[in-house]
């Protein structure tokens, strides 16, 4: 049986029980009359009076009976017309559906999607720590990369490459032409200088010039001999080609043992006069434009953006496909370990509540009436009978606890005044 019909059942049956007890004190009433008393015929009261015991109860009765009426009347009203008569201000939900939505509409706004309501709940919530616990579960760290695989196996499938090419070439390439590079890079590689920063650069590139030279003396021989003047002999340009080979090698081995060699300090002052020019110099920074206009506009580097493009996402939808990927295997660390964090650091936990306590509010506070929207819409489509019927349907149980009371309260209050009117009449 679904939700919906064990409401209505449950409605069917408290509407009966209200009913039979309705239906009760009537009998009671009836058995209880003047001159017609059940009790009266067993001898506990008088059967033509109304001071005996069965006056007693024929008031109680009486009253049950109004009570039980006069609050089946009200519930009913809520959602029709009692017995059919078009009496004022009944079927109150079906006629006036509309205007309820925007109360129950302001009702919200006001006192569940303030700022202060919110942030006061998120912050009871403990949300961070929460998350965190959650989180530093491997078996949950996993479920989360696997969605967010899901999430960006699904973005690159959206994705076409000639859009995104498109948008880079617009985005990246444009703006960086229309942006003059010279400055910048000038007070980057000062700084570079400034800060020893090229030192590992040189020391590599010497390192890799000794060791080409070591293993190339062909190749240096042979290229001074194809120099050599046409009238010397073979003999003596041999004998130039090693020598020149091994001077080559001994100059480069004092640069590269030497830290404080000349030409360390040339390659210095050359790098950090640059990076002066750069800045300051029109000439140095027009021709630095010139270079990466010419760079930027060549067919290569456009070809090498889009294969560029092409390369990652490709290695992106291998990295998402594969659960075993050292990319979602990483992720899934991470996230673990972001969420031992935050089920253990209270001074975390806290930074992060804040951050979700004022996004929160935020939210509220920027779509609250669209949010809120939402419930008068809704209300608005519905049509009078059926939204009745709904709302009956979830609350016309609890409701038919109204009609039980009013029967039981009417027939105490009833005996009660009878009790006074006896009491006091005597």
């Amino acid at each position: 049986m679904d939700a919906d019909a064990r409401r209505r059942a449950d409605l069917r049956r408290m509407k009966l029980l209200a009913t039979a007890l309705l239906a009760l004190a009537a009998v009671i009433y009836a058995l209880t009359l003047p001159g017609h008393s059940l009790l009266g015929g067993l001898g506990l009261g008088g059967g033509a009076g109304n001071d005996g015991v069965s006056g007693f109860v024929n008031t109680a009765a009486e009253a049950a009976m109004v009570g039980a009426i006069a609050d089946w009347f009200a519930v009913t009203a809520l959602f029709r017309r009692p017995l059919g008569l078009p009496i004022p201000h009944t079927a109150i939900i079906p006629t006036r559906k509309d205007a309820l939505g925007r109360n129950l509409e302001d009702f919200v706004a006001t006192n569940f999607l303030s700022s202060e309501v919110v942030r006061g709940r998120v912050a009871q919530a403990g949300i961070a720590r929460r998350v965190g616990v959650w989180l530093a579960d491997p078996g949950h760290a996993r479920r989360v990369t696997g969605e967010l695989a899901s999430l960006a196996a699904g973005a690159l499938t959206v994705l076409r490459d000639e859009t995104v090419i498109a948008v880079l070439d617009e985005v990246f390439l444009r703006k960086v032409a229309q942006r003059p590079w010279a400055p910048p890079a000038g007070r980057l590689l000062g700084r570079i200088v400034a800060d020893g920063g090229h030192l590992k650069l040189v020391e590599v590139g010497v390192e890799q010039l000794h060791t080409w030279l070591l293993h190339h003396h062909d190749v240096v021989v042979r290229i001074v001999l194809e120099r050599a003047p046409n009238w010397t002999p073979n003999w003596l340009d041999q004998r130039v080609a090693e020598r020149a080979h091994a001077e080559l090698v001994a100059f480069i081995d004092d640069v590269r043992t030497d830290p404080d060699h000349k030409v360390r300090k040339a390659i210095d002052d050359l790098l950090a006069g640059f990076a002066a020019d750069l800045q300051n110099d029109p000439q140095t920074q027009a021709r630095a434009d010139a270079f990466r206009d010419r760079m930027l506009s060549h067919p290569d580097v456009r070809a090498g953006v889009g294969q560029l493009w092409t390369t990652i996402r490709r290695v992106l939808e291998e990295a998402v496909a594969d659960p075993d990927s050292d990319l979602r295997l990483r992720t899934a660390d991470g996230l673990a370990s972001l969420g031992r964090r935050l089920g253990e650091d209270v001074a975390l936990q806290a930074v992060a509540d804040k951050y979700v306590e004022g996004a929160a509010a935020h939210v509220v506070d920027r779509y609250r009436d669209e949010l809120v929207t939402v419930i008068s819409e809704t209300v608005n489509r519905w049509d009078g009978d059926e939204a009745s019927r709904r709302i009956e349907l979830h609350v016309g149980r609890d409701l038919q606890f109204i009609r039980i009371n009013g029967t039981v309260v009417g027939g105490l209050a009833g005996l009660l005044i009878h009790t006074l009117t006896v009491l006091f009449g005597s």
